[in-house]
């Protein structure tokens, strides 16, 4: 560990291929959460138990709940505290040079509330539903201290690049876990439950590369004072700034829009095919998955690519029409497992290209002269987890309204639509195209 020490308290230069390569390593790490327990094996199982045991009816609070309405409620919930709290640290971390400590903090509280996932009990669901809160709050709280290393440690021009390299790696390494996991249950019979153990080994062993590497405090700042008022005094001073940089601001609000829509379907794909999706096996669900991961490294290359040619606006704007396109089939064709596979391998390819691009393009936005990388990210990333909360609460009431969950898909198709008419509304610029 000393050598880590003395590693991060040395001068960081952006484009530093170590440096890069370590980054890219804690979305190696982290991604196994979003793929295991949010897309696919704990979504399975979550249905699996619920149905059995409670018929897929969910008593809480002295209301019941479809099974899959209250999970959607969990999430929002989750990204709600996220979206409250994230601010508020990052203005503290940028004040104090503390973006990797929180980092760390949220990757352990995520990696250790996914291991609790064994213990996962429908006669105690509302502690599992809890720990499904606090593994989300913990991978989302990680990230907002995680991208705002990337203006740090890239030039502008290599930003695409890097984001979709870091996306990719999360893609590989996630995927191969999830086939150790498909072996351990298939192969070896073992219980599934020690797939979540196996995502708290991953994620905390693997994000050692980029804790032993990343530096502590980039831009060597002092801290003085009261450090909770002096945080929140950053932070307000970004949100200023924010008001007077329209490029930024109409990209926040195209982006919150279009979030709202990719979140959601990341987070309710498995649960949405499990119900709707007529003889579909869960084994043909992990096929599913596991084509959207693969097809999700070429899509985050390919939209890198189609940015550096067309600029990062157009090529956002491309794959927010193929997501319409995605969403409306989906809602009118979409009945049969060959169906869903098409879907799954559309949606791998704008799925890694969007969120990818997303990154880069804020962080090329962001002045060349701030310093508060945390801060400005922590309202890229309260953006997205408002959104999320507004998406998946409106997913699942509208489920519980109608009875339906292909009738939530209009809503998604919505999100896609008002998020490219205010992505149009971008002033245009030399600096990000």
């Amino acid at each position: 560990m000393c050598g880590g020490f003395l590693f991060s308290l040395l001068p960081m230069q952006k484009g530093d291929k170590k440096i890069i390569t370590a980054w890219s390593f804690y979305d190696w790490a982290n991604s196994v959460y979003a793929l295991v327990i949010t897309s696919a094996i704990f979504p399975i199982f979550y249905e699996n138990v619920t149905e059995k045991d409670l018929g897929g009816i969910v008593e809480l609070f002295g209301r019941k709940f479809g099974s899959t309405e209250i999970y959607s409620y969990a999430i929002s919930l989750s990204f709600l505290i996220i979206s409250v709290v994230s601010p508020a640290l990052s203005g503290i971390a940028d004040y104090a040079g503390k973006k990797k400590r929180f980092m760390q903090f949220f990757c352990y509280l995520g990696a250790l509330s996914c291991a609790s996932l064994y213990f996962f009990d429908t006669a105690h669901i509302a502690l599992g539903l809890l720990s499904v809160v606090l593994a989300s709050v913990g991978f989302s709280g990680s990230l907002v201290f995680y991208n705002a290393f990337l203006p740090e440690i890239a030039e502008p021009k290599d930003q695409d690049k890097v984001s979709a390299r870091g996306f990719s790696m999360g893609y590989i390494g996630s995927s191969i876990l999830l086939i150790l996991n498909l072996v351990m249950i298939q192969v070896f019979d073992i219980d599934v439950r020690w797939c979540f153990v196996t995502v708290a080994i991953w994620w905390i062993g693997f994000a050692q590369i980029p804790f032993f590497i990343l530096p502590n405090n980039v831009y060597g700042r002092k801290t003085e004072g009261n450090l909770i008022f002096k945080g929140f005094k950053e932070l307000a001073q970004v949100f200023k700034e924010i008001r007077t940089l329209p490029r930024l601001k109409r990209f926040l609000s195209s982006f919150f829009v279009y979030s709202m829509g990719v979140q959601t379907i990341m987070l309710m794909a498995v649960l949405f095919a499990k119900k709707e999706i007529v003889g579909l096996e869960d084994s043909d669900l992990i096929i599913s998955i596991l084509l959207i991961q693969f097809v999700g490294v070429i899509g985050a290359y390919a939209f890198s690519k189609l940015s550096s040619a067309i600029g990062n606006i157009k090529a956002i704007g491309i794959a927010l029409f193929i997501w319409i396109l995605i969403c409306v089939g989906t809602y009118l064709f979409v009945y049969t497992p060959v169906h869903f596979y098409i879907v799954a391998a559309s949606v791998g390819m704008v799925m890694g290209g969007i969120q990818s691009l997303s990154r880069s393009t804020y962080s090329k936005l962001l002045p060349d002269e701030t310093q508060d990388h945390a801060s400005y990210f922590s309202f890229y990333d309260m953006s997205e987890k408002v959104g999320i909360v507004i998406g998946t609460f409106l997913f699942g009431y509208i489920e519980g309204f109608t009875g339906s969950m292909r009738a939530s898909i209009l809503a998604l198709i919505a999100y896609f639509l008002v998020g490219f008419i205010l992505l149009l509304t971008i002033p245009k610029s030399n600096n990000v195209k």
